[in-house]
């Protein structure tokens, strides 16, 4: 295995980290001017949520529309970008794996953007038409002064992105056991010991992460806990082969 001194790292990761930041940059840039198309997909789970006529977003600051789309679309390209993040971090520490380690770790960079878009596919399909229909239902048009959402675009988004990126990261738990597990900082033995004490965080995380309401906190807590307990079976097999 080739030796490589700390300038020739520093370079390299220097090297890498420019081709990421020209991607992004150019991916930002192609997605602001689309910017107006993907807010309109991103509305689609709550223009379906209601069929009243007249619904429409506002926004109360001079710059906030402005400022809304260029955090839409700065996130946006960071979805893009997320397999390319994973190929150039793989391309980087490749050299100092041995052939048994990159049989473990190729899969990892492979399955973790997948995992952090089905993460994203599943609240943004499933979870936001309930989330929504559950906040819609606050509304009051029999009142003396009617009770009616009018969402800002910026809290809009903000919501979005708080749930895909919550679900986005919650789906790599079972990436993070595993590189723990090949470290040898965890066993299946100790995840399966620590079971109950990991259900109490999950559903701790899972409150601070999805909006105020149970149906979300529910929604985001439940795969993880799914995810845990495949965690555990990943590292029981990393095991056996090591033991092997």
């Amino acid at each position: 295995m080739k030796k490589y001194t700390f300038k020739e790292h520093f370079l390299e990761l220097k090297r890498r980290f420019l081709i990421i930041a020209t991607f992004f940059l150019s991916t930002f840039l192609f997605c602001y001017y689309f910017s107006d198309d993907i807010y309109s997909f991103i509305l689609k789970p709550l223009a379906n949520a209601t069929d009243q006529h007249g619904r429409k977003m506002i926004y109360t600051g001079m710059a906030e529309a402005f400022f809304t789309y260029v955090k839409l679309s700065f996130w946006a390209a960071f979805l893009i970008v997320i397999p390319l993040i994973a190929y150039q971090l793989y391309s980087f520490i490749a050299p100092g794996l041995l052939a048994h380690e990159k049989t473990l770790v190729v899969p990892a960079f492979i399955i973790s953007p997948l995992l952090f878009y089905l993460g994203g596919f599943f609240v943004f399909y499933l979870i936001m038409p309930q989330a929504w229909q559950f906040f819609l239902s606050f509304e009051n048009s029999n009142s003396s002064l009617p009770i009616i959402l009018e969402a800002r675009v910026s809290e809009y988004l903000s919501i979005v992105m708080q749930l895909v990126t919550a679900f986005g990261l919650a789906s790599q738990l079972p990436i993070v056991m595993l590189i723990l597990c090949v470290l040898k900082l965890i066993t299946s033995e100790g995840l399966k010991n620590k079971r109950r004490f990991a259900i109490v965080i999950i559903f701790i995380m899972a409150a601070i992460l999805t909006p105020p309401d149970v149906l979300s906190q529910i929604a985001l807590a439940m795969p993880l806990i799914i995810l845990y307990e495949i965690s555990i079976v990943m590292c029981k097999f990393v095991e056996k082969k090591r033991n092997r």
